[in-house]
């Protein structure tokens, strides 16, 4: 099955009972040259990779969560800091990259965000730099747990938080400390408890 629209020739492939699609772009700027999707986002990568690996080693208190190139080269950055990310940071790594890349010999939109509260904790930096706030997580157990981040390592968090529990004898329940250690690895969501007093 063949459909063109809009310059975009798209092949589908019965493979195993699933459908793959190839899509590939035709490009006028190559000279008629049919160009797959995926290749032009792996020479944007090529080219931002280092760009905002530089960008990042002037501004030592930021790093990289995540970053993604879409088939039609929009460029979506997500980065967070030690000290949290202020909208000068955002300007300053969108520069770093946008005014080094060519807009005639590619075409490309480029967002750079920051982390954001709601948004769950990836990275072990970012453990500490929460240190003494509150975190929800779930485990790869399947547990919840919710306490205060008290210590973070390179491979582990420790969260404290206060239950009440019932007595060892006797009727009613007594508030005991809890302490959990956690290493990253086991840890499938977290998220920092947003508190307004």
């Amino acid at each position: 099955m063949k459909i063109r629209k809009n310059n975009v020739l798209r092949y589908s492939f019965l493979i195993s009972n699933k459908v793959l699609y190839l899509h590939r772009i035709y490009d006028e700027r190559k000279r008629g040259q049919l160009v797959p999707s995926f290749y032009n986002q792996n020479l944007m990568r090529e080219k931002v990779t280092p760009l905002l690996n530089e960008a990042l080693k002037e501004h030592t208190h930021l790093f990289l969560i995540d970053i993604e190139i879409a088939s039609d080269n929009k460029i979506t950055i997500i980065i967070d800091g030690d000290q949290g990310v202020r909208v000068e940071d955002c300007i300053a790594i969108s520069r770093a990259i946008e005014h080094n890349l060519d807009r005639e010999e590619e075409d490309f939109s480029l967002d750079v965000f920051s982390a954001g509260v709601s948004r769950p904790l990836s990275m072990p930096r970012q453990y500490k730099k929460n240190l003494g706030r509150n975190l929800q997580l779930r485990t790869t157990q399947g547990e919840t747990l919710e306490g205060k981040i008290t210590q973070t390592t390179d491979n582990e968090v420790t969260l404290e938080w206060k239950a009440r529990e019932p007595k060892p004898v006797g009727k009613g329940k007594v508030t005991v400390h809890k302490k959990a250690v956690l290493p990253y690895t086991d840890i499938v969501e977290a998220k920092v408890m947003v508190t307004f007093n």
